[in-house]
């Protein structure tokens, strides 16, 4: 292994470690959906899909 293969290891090592209380939190709590959740998802999912068209129009 080369030594950033190594520090990307650690590096996720310590990401692990500093979400596994948050995570223990989210499966004891879980958050239920709301009447408005799903609009503001598709609403949101289209302004990323009309983001990358976007993109894709300004290249050609």
């Amino acid at each position: 292994m080369e030594w950033m293969q190594i520090l990307a290891l650690i590096a996720g090592g310590m990401m692990l470690f500093a979400i596994w209380p948050m995570y223990k939190n989210w499966r004891a709590n879980p958050v239920e959906a709301q009447p408005g959740d799903w609009s503001t998802a598709v609403f949101l999912l289209g302004l990323v899909l009309l983001f990358v068209l976007l993109l894709i129009w300004s290249v050609q």
